[in-house]
């Protein structure tokens, strides 16, 4: 595949984790190794999936890591509800993560479609 920097979900899905670092750092300290690093390491797991995906070999390959950052992506996506709900964000700022995640999910969803029907044609 190509380099990662080259792909809208990557660069979508950067800002993202900056983002998430940044309203992370205001949670209480005592969430420090609890939802913060949770948090952190789900978001920061897209983009270093798309970018491992795209340095393997085979359209399978890249398949199964885009398809680990869609997990991840759903796991961020649930740990900012529990932030919301335990007052960590407020609605607003839950509801502008949340769309930029939706974003990147449909995203990642188009992408992995688009390599497993690429790795179809080119097994049959």
């Amino acid at each position: 595949m190509r380099d990662f920097r080259t792909l809208e979900v990557w660069r979508r899905a950067h800002p993202l984790v900056l983002s998430v670092y940044r309203v992370t750092g205001g949670f209480p300290r005592e969430e420090l190794f609890g939802l913060t690093s949770q948090m952190r390491r789900a978001a920061s797991s897209i983009p270093t999936n798309i970018a491992e995906g795209c340095g393997r070999g085979s359209q399978l390959d890249v398949a199964r890591f885009l398809q680990i950052a869609l997990g991840s992506a759903t796991e961020l996506e649930y740990q900012l509800l529990l932030a919301r709900d335990l007052r960590y964000l407020d609605e607003s700022g839950h509801n502008q993560l949340d769309a930029e995640l939706v974003a990147v999910k449909r995203m990642l969803t188009a992408l992995l479609q688009k390599v497993k029907a690429s790795h179809l044609t080119a097994a049959g």
